[in-house]
């Protein structure tokens, strides 16, 4: 069962019973994915000329990484892909009370669009900047046929979903980024980085959101 909670910057988050976890860090859900996957891993891109990206994210869950990413499109006139996978989609009663559109003070037809997005592999337009698929699937268990410029790495820790954070999962999403692809995450485990390090990538230790000493960014060279 999922619960709706308030966190610390005023936006939702939810808690999971299955999972005994928080979709988002309880300092603040919509400062996390601001820090963690717009300005470390969007604006990154965008800082070194691209205005074309095509986006993996492991973990949809609220749809907030998806929907901050839509509105940037916009605002900074991006053309964004964005594919979301998620093996545990959340119920229409629990997404469709989630705050977002209203902190934001942005369309909530554009958010719901995002869950309400029937699963396919095929983008569907949005807007004319942003496209959007959905794949409800276990990422161990599917292979990407795409590639991506950046992949937003949002799964539950390490200690709840071990094996989303193998290096067999790790090896797939580094041969689907295109070279000089990143990936981004909240999580700065040891073993964590070692495995990432293991199947190719150069990992940076960034400050973390609020709550959080660091957070990673990782690159295909």
């Amino acid at each position: 069962m999922n619960t709706l909670i308030i966190t610390a910057d005023g936006s939702h988050s939810i808690a999971s019973d299955t999972f005994n976890e928080t979709y988002h860090s309880v300092n603040g859900a919509l400062n996390e994915s601001r820090h963690v996957f717009i300005e470390a891993g969007l604006n990154y891109l965008i800082g070194q000329g691209r205005k074309d990206i095509s986006i993996l994210e492991i973990g949809f869950g609220t749809g907030l990484n998806a929907y901050l990413t839509l509105i940037e499109a916009e605002n900074q006139n991006l053309k964004i892909q964005y594919c979301g996978i998620d093996a545990y989609p959340i119920q229409s009663n629990i997404w469709k009370q989630l705050n977002y559109p209203e902190i934001l003070n942005y369309s909530p037809e554009l958010f719901y669009q995002l869950h309400a997005q029937l699963p396919s592999t095929h983008f569907k337009v949005i807007t004319p900047n942003f496209s959007f698929s959905k794949i409800i699937a276990k990422i161990e268990a599917i292979d990407i046929s795409d590639s991506y410029d950046l992949i937003y790495f949002d799964a539950f820790a390490p200690t709840t979903q071990p094996e989303l954070w193998d290096e067999s999962v790790l090896q797939k999403l580094y041969n689907s980024l295109n070279s000089g692809g990143i990936l981004v995450t909240y999580c700065a485990k040891g073993s964590f980085k070692r495995a990432l390090k293991s199947v190719g990538f150069m990992d940076e230790r960034l400050p973390g959101a609020a709550g959080k000493r660091e957070m990673t960014r990782a690159i295909r060279i």
